[in-house]
Order: C-alpha cells, then sequence, then structure tokens
C-alpha cells in the first residue's frame, strides 16, 4: 500500500517529526483491517478448514497404519504358528512312511524268505527225485552189465526168470 501524506498535515512536531502522517496511518489502518476482515473471510477460514481436514486425514492413516502394523504383527504369529503345525505335521508324515517303508521291507523280506525256502524245498525234491531216477536207470544198467556178464561166463543165454533172480541176488549183495 501507498502510503497517503497530506502536506498540510506535515508538521515538524510530534508523529510528524517521525515523518508518519496520523490521516495516513488511519487510512493505512482501515484498509489493514478491510483487508484482514477480507482475508479472514474469503481466505483464512478455507484454508484452515483444509489445513484441519488435511491433518485429520494424516491423524486416520496414522491409527490406520498402526491397526495395520498390530495386524500385520498377528498375521505375522498366526502364519509363524501355521508354518510350526505344518513342519510337525510333515515330521509326522515322514516318520509315518519311514515306519511303514519298515514294515513294507520287512514284509518283503518274510516273502523272500519264504519263497527262498520254497526254492530249496522244490530243488531237493526235485533232487531226490532225479537221484532216484538215476539209481532206477542205474540198476536197469547194471542188471544188463550182470546178465550180459553172466551170458558171457556161463557161455548160454539164461532164461528171463535166472536173469531176474541173479539180478536181484546181485543187487542185494550191492546194497
Amino acid at each position: 500500500m501507498i502510503p497517503f501524506v497530506f502536506a498540510e498535515e506535515a508538521s515538524s512536531s510530534g508523529i510528524g517529526a517521525l515523518g508518519i502522517s496520523p490521516s495516513a496511518f488511519i487510512i493505512q489502518l482501515l484498509s489493514f483491517v478491510i483487508v484482514f476482515l477480507l482475508l479472514k473471510r474469503f481466505a483464512f477460514k478455507p484454508i484452515i478448514k483444509l489445513l484441519e481436514e488435511r491433518r485429520k486425514t494424516i491423524d486416520n492413516g496414522v491409527k490406520m497404519g498402526q491397526q495395520l502394523e498390530k495386524e500385520k504383527a498377528k498375521l505375522d504369529e498366526q502364519a509363524k504358528q501355521i508354518v510350526r503345525e505344518a513342519r510337525s505335521e510333515a515330521d509326522k508324515i515322514v516318520a509315518t512312511g519311514h515306519k511303514e517303508a519298515r514294515e513294507l521291507v520287512r514284509e518283503a523280506e518274510k516273502a523272500a524268505a519264504l519263497k527262498a525256502d520254497d526254492i530249496l524245498a522244490q530243488a531237493q525234491l526235485k533232487i531226490n527225485d532225479e537221484t532216484e531216477h538215476a539209481r532206477r536207470k542205474l540198476e536197469k544198467d547194471m542188471a544188463v552189465l550182470v546178465s550180459d556178464a553172466t551170458e558171457a561166463i556161463v557161455g548160454e543165454k539164461i532164461d528171463a526168470k535166472k536173469d531176474k533172480a541173479l539180478i536181484e541176488q546181485a543187487m542185494k549183495g550191492r546194497k
């Protein structure tokens, strides 16, 4: 604002000695009051209202942030609990799996032992059958040899009845 200084009021004593005109001062004071009242009504109230709303928004944001931190802490604890429970459950499952695997191995070993015993028993029966078969064949071959030897010694063919009796006698002496 430009100060209004009236020449007639300028005096060399009092306020005039300082270079201040009382009428100019009053006009400037009235101008200042009018500008202040206009600013208060049209500028300060909306600005204060806007600042108050902003402060409330910031306070709400801070409260939400604190609430979210609390909820995050709760969720972190719940997540840790879930992980502990899952780890415990996994350990139980693994232990059960190991136990079942050991049982399966034992059952497989038992089945293998039974099968091996069965195979050995069948092999023993087969060996006994083959031994008996070989013994019978050997007896027949021996009977033929005894018959041939007797024939060669006696010089004549012996009938079947005598031949059988000689073979049985020779076999009894052999056992």
